[in-house]
């Protein structure tokens, strides 16, 4: 194999859908086909693999530990921070709420910028810097913009961030710190997004929306690879997940999908939790009334803002891996999430952020219920800092 170049087994890039195949070496959004225009996945030539997971073991403490099933072949494009391997932690002074159970929660705050959003864009921005992109663009509940902030900042590439107006303080100032042009905008993400990809096709930018390009897909699919490996190698029952866009859900669930291709996981896999705020819950409710797509719901502020997201571009996606992996979904409200939130910051010493605190909630309603059944292992994953979101939780006290 060349210099300067991964071991890579990126082999090609199909449709979800209607499975039609487009230019690996070419910039991609979604799919081609007018009668699709559904989301791009990456696939890699698993059979000529020859890597054992035992090998990991040698490798640096970060997502590009799983380079071989990543997007990006010469390493020189590789835009890092550090970005990957979070903490799975036991929750010890909140057993008394779910015995006869084992809730972990994965803490993707330790990630650069502080949230989960900087596995997508590391491998995103580094996947566009080797196609020759140089401005990007995105519509944000703000980790995300941040994040491509800091990366694009490394890469010495232009960002352009469009966030809600209502968005916390940290999050504008964070971007702009990064040296990206950050607009405020009246209204939700979806308007964000009009306005971003209007641009884009303007100026030539690189739109990294939500599932509408495939690279972000890639970094997200890691925690479930450093979930499988970090648990040695046998999976929770089940996995809760705050569902905005829903790019974690699916990538998580295409990692476990990967991993057995590899050998290196058998067939059991968790029961797959999306939790939602009651803000915007089209995704539970499409769940619950057995319906394929989601409606678009919006009704308003919602503490957590990541979750603030109206209709999911591949809401059809997400549903399919609920219902396949036997799941639920769970709508919560900001009284709920900031009692959860107060309780793991109390009781735990971790500041979740919002998203991540609506998961206790959720868990604690799913072991009432009985759904969680005794003797289950169930993982938490909390999305992010609560430190960014110190104007929403201290206007709502």
């Amino acid at each position: 194999m060349e210099r300067n170049r991964t071991q890579s087994l990126f082999s090609r890039l199909d449709c979800v859908e209607c499975g039609k195949s487009h230019d690996r070496h070419q910039i991609q959004f979604i799919c081609r086909d007018e009668t699709c225009l559904s989301i791009l996945s990456s696939h890699y030539d698993f059979a000529s693999c020859t890597l054992t997971r035992e090998a990991l073991k040698d490798r640096p403490a970060n997502l590009w530990r799983y380079r071989e099933f990543l997007p990006v072949y010469d390493e020189r494009n590789i835009v890092s921070l550090g970005e990957g391997f979070t903490p799975i932690l036991p929750l010890p002074n909140l057993e008394k709420y779910t015995p006869g159970k084992q809730v972990l929660l994965k803490d993707e705050s330790n990630n650069p910028t502080g949230s989960f959003k900087a596995r997508g864009l590391s491998v995103a921005v580094s996947k566009a810097k080797e196609l020759g992109v140089e401005a990007f663009v995105i519509p944000t509940a703000g980790n995300a913009g941040g994040a491509l902030a800091a990366y694009a900042a490394r890469a010495g590439l232009k960002a352009h961030i469009f966030m809600p107006r209502l968005t916390p303080s940290a999050f504008k100032a964070e971007a702009r710190l990064f040296g990206a042009e950050v607009n405020e905008i009246d209204g939700n993400i979806s308007d964000c997004g009009k306005i971003a990809h209007a641009l884009a096709e303007k100026n030539g930018w690189f739109d990294v929306s939500t599932l509408k390009e495939p690279y972000r897909l890639e970094g997200k699919k890691t925690m479930g690879y450093e979930i499988a490996e970090q648990l040695n190698w046998t999976l929770p029952d089940v996995i809760l997940y705050p569902t905005g866009g829903g790019t974690g859900i699916i990538g998580i669930w295409k990692a476990f999908n990967e991993l057995e291709q590899l050998g290196w996981i058998g067939g059991k896999r968790p029961r797959m939790v999306a939790v939602q705020s009651d803000s915007c819950n089209g995704i539970c409710t499409a769940f619950h009334n057995n319906e394929s797509r989601s409606a678009y719901r919006d009704s308003g502020f919602t503490v957590a803002n990541g979750l603030r997201v109206p209709k999911p571009y591949a809401d059809k996606v997400i549903l399919q891996v609920l219902r396949e992996s036997n799941g639920n979904a769970v709508s919560v409200s900001d009284t709920e999430i900031l009692a959860a939130l107060r309780e793991l910051a109390s009781r735990e010493g971790i500041l979740p952020a919002p998203e991540g605190a609506a998961l206790w909630h959720a868990c604690k309603a799913l072991n009432q219920s009985g759904w969680i059944k005794d003797g289950e292992t169930v993982l938490l994953l909390n999305t992010g800092s609560g430190y960014k979101y110190l104007d929403n939780i201290e206007s709502s006290e």
